[in-house]
């Protein structure tokens, strides 16, 4: 275990519709991630994946980033962002070059993967990632590793991630009024994947389905590398807003009826089973049966289902999926929605909880936070030992300052 005074140590800040999550990740000298902080907060600044208001998003990421520092008893100075919305678009490319010593190295690799993401992209457009899915050395297929081996031409097919620049931007500027500084912005079912899906799957070929507030992103996994990525705008804040017009009770009460008694299948609530409904103003509360809950929920979700096996069929990658769907994020942990999702994609489905790391049992066990462990595995595969991500308390601010403001914020 490294010393206390020389931890390296990564943070992975979730921006989700709904919350706002920082967790701060301590790499171990084996690799293996320790949680050893996180900060929650609610997020009132994004509306389908994308900020709107820019201030709100800013006090959120704020809060959240000191609750995780006073918890890890450190200072973050960077962290790897999530990003998603609809603006999101992907697509498969192809380069090629020939091998200059006739042995490949590293910098044959950089050259045919920048040969292959010189594609045309829309100017309101910039590249998120770009994902090399197979090397072909002279007509030699299905190559992951290719660096030492001898070939005359060497081939990339990559698949490139992209999203609107002004989203990323209003991302980074919320993340720097917050004296941050961003080391990445990374696509979220990426993440995701990174936390909840197996080698074996990715292998087989699966559909990861994170089904968060405000979108539904989907990433296609088919012979160990990512082969298509889309978002939905289809989300849990759609269901919140169904039950809260269908029972005539205000958003905050239709979220906690959700959270608490709703189920996505309908036969699987029983209708001796009542809820109290609050009403708008000062009518009195109703009682209704959770079969109605169930019959109000159903719909959407069959919908939201429907339109994930809708882009697998427009994709092309249907037939490709032979491990089934993961689905995980918030949405995903109601009741029925495995069962639902069977009945619609004819495919074997379970939920995705987040695995590869240490500490904090609580947040490992959720789908809620699979986004932002799969953030800090990610970091640690594409982390730069000289950088400054985390220091000790004690530098610039004390911890007695930061516990001040910290409680100044939420109370």
């Amino acid at each position: 275990m490294a010393r206390k005074t020389d931890r390296q140590l990564i943070v992975g800040l979730d921006i989700g519709t709904s919350k706002v999550v920082a967790l701060v990740g301590e790499i171990a000298e084996d690799g293996s991630i320790e949680l050893i902080g996180i900060g929650t907060q609610p997020s009132r600044g994004l509306k389908r994946g994308m900020v709107v208001d820019i201030e709100s998003t800013t006090q959120s990421i704020q809060r959240a980033v000191e609750e995780a520092e006073l918890m890890a008893g450190c200072e973050i100075h960077s962290v790897y962002a999530g990003i998603a919305g609809s603006h999101i678009r992907s697509l498969n490319s192809h380069g090629v070059v020939a091998i200059r010593d006739r042995e490949i190295g590293q910098a044959d690799i950089e050259h045919v993967v920048d040969a292959a993401k010189a594609v045309a992209i829309p100017a309101d457009q910039k590249i998120l990632h770009v994902l090399p899915q197979e090397f072909i050395i002279d007509g030699q297929e299905g190559i992951r590793a290719p660096v030492g081996m001898s070939g005359v031409r060497l081939e990339a097919k990559v698949h490139i991630v992209t999203g609107a620049e002004s989203a990323a931007q209003n991302i980074e500027k919320c993340i720097q009024r917050c004296d941050l500084a961003v080391d990445d912005i990374v696509l979220e079912p990426l993440a995701s994947s990174y936390a909840v899906l197996t080698q074996d799957e990715k292998d087989l070929g699966v559909c990861l389905v994170d089904i968060g507030g405000g979108t539904t992103d989907i990433a296609v996994f088919s012979h160990g590398a990512i082969r298509h990525t889309a978002v939905i705008p289809i989300a849990g804040d759609q269901v919140t807003n169904d039950i809260a017009i269908s029972m005539r009770t205000p958003t905050v009460n239709a979220e906690e009826i959700k959270l608490r008694w709703a189920c996505a299948l309908s036969q699987l609530a029983r209708s001796e089973e009542t809820i109290e409904v609050p009403s708008v103003g000062d009518r009195p509360a109703r009682r209704l049966t959770r079969q109605t809950l169930a019959e109000i929920v159903e719909p959407r979700y069959a919908e939201l289902f429907g339109l994930v096996a809708e882009e697998l069929r427009r994709s092309g990658f249907d037939e490709s999926v032979a491990a089934g769907i993961v689905i995980t994020g918030g949405s995903a942990r109601m009741e029925g929605a495995i069962e639902l999702a069977e009945e619609i994609f004819h495919r074997p489905v379970r939920l995705g909880i987040p695995t590869g790391v240490r500490g904090l049992g609580d947040v490992t066990s959720s789908p809620i936070h699979a986004t932002g462990v799969g953030l800090l595995l990610y970091a640690r595969d594409h982390y730069a030992p000289g950088r400054r991500t985390g220091g000790i308390a004690g530098g610039t601010r004390s911890v007695l300052d930061r516990m001040k403001s910290w409680f100044q914020g939420n109370f």
